[in-house]
């Protein structure tokens, strides 16, 4: 950015996951101290706004300070958010957010999000004949208990298809299996489930990924938790081993898309059925 020449307006475009992609370590850090807060922050269970805060402090250029090399030049920032907010200070640990006591003269549109991709397959629904309803609130929260209050709203809804956009955490075990945050909620509402001929629910990521998996998530149903004692496995002890996956594949329940070359965060889809 330094060699720009004048009156040029650059156009930079941030995506999700810019923020464990994009990286210029600070003064003293090294790459397997980057390694280290990503394993614990993703394991921890913390949000991505924690997190973020964390990649921020071992960065030469987040929190604004690859705009701040701009040095007031114009320039145009397009953002693809899978944070709260949309906020473009928080989208890839604010690489071209604001630097804080600089004022500068960049504009600064976000050009997809969650609520895009929820307002999108809600009107999906729409097209296919079904009645659906989007949540209005991104969510976030450790993903078991969110399983919890999807299938309970599931359950109560006066309409057939819900949908939920936003980011679940897990806290990882010391020795986790196989899964990712989708999978981990999948899972966790088919327990919920168990037995209804009448409901299903959807959990993926929007990338086309699960964590450290090329599953994007997984569908369940009312069998899945006979297909998996079929199997002869535990639900209960896959959730707390986080293999999840594992599971999900033995009930054949994984849903792999490939990836799609975006992320905007995940996609909950609920479905009750008449019975």
């Amino acid at each position: 950015m330094d060699e720009l020449p004048a009156g040029e307006r650059p156009l930079i475009l941030v995506s999700g996951g810019a923020s464990s992609l994009v990286e210029a370590p600070a003064q003293g850090v090294s790459l397997d101290d980057l390694v280290r807060l990503n394993i614990a922050g993703l394991a921890s269970g913390r949000d991505i706004t924690a997190l973020n805060v964390e990649r921020t402090r071992l960065s030469r250029i987040k929190g604004g300070r690859l705009a701040g090399r701009l040095l007031g030049q114009r320039a145009l920032a397009l953002f693809i958010s899978d944070v709260p907010g949309d906020d473009p200070d928080v989208i890839g640990s604010g690489l071209m957010g604001t630097l804080a006591g600089r004022a500068d003269d960049i504009e600064r549109i976000v050009v997809a999000s969650v609520g895009a991709a929820v307002a999108a397959a809600a009107d999906a629904a729409k097209r296919a004949g079904l009645e659906a309803v989007a949540a209005a609130d991104r969510f976030d929260g450790e993903a078991s208990r969110l399983a919890v209050r999807f299938v309970h709203e599931l359950h109560m809804s006066p309409v057939p298809v819900r949908i939920w956009g936003g980011e679940s955490t897990v806290t990882l075990p010391a020795h986790a299996g196989r899964g990712g945050r989708n999978q981990h909620l999948a899972l966790a509402a088919a327990r919920l489930i168990a037995g209804r001929d009448d409901l299903m629910l959807m959990a993926v990521g929007t990338d086309g990924t699960d964590g450290p998996t090329t599953d994007a998530g997984a569908i369940v149903d009312g069998e899945t938790c006979a297909r998996l004692a079929l199997a002869d496995i535990d639900v209960e002890q896959a959730l707390i081993d986080a293999d999840s996956g594992a599971a999900l594949a033995a009930a054949g329940d994984l849903l792999d898309t490939g990836p799609t070359d975006t992320n905007v965060g995940d996609l909950v889809i609920g479905l009750r059925r008449a019975r």
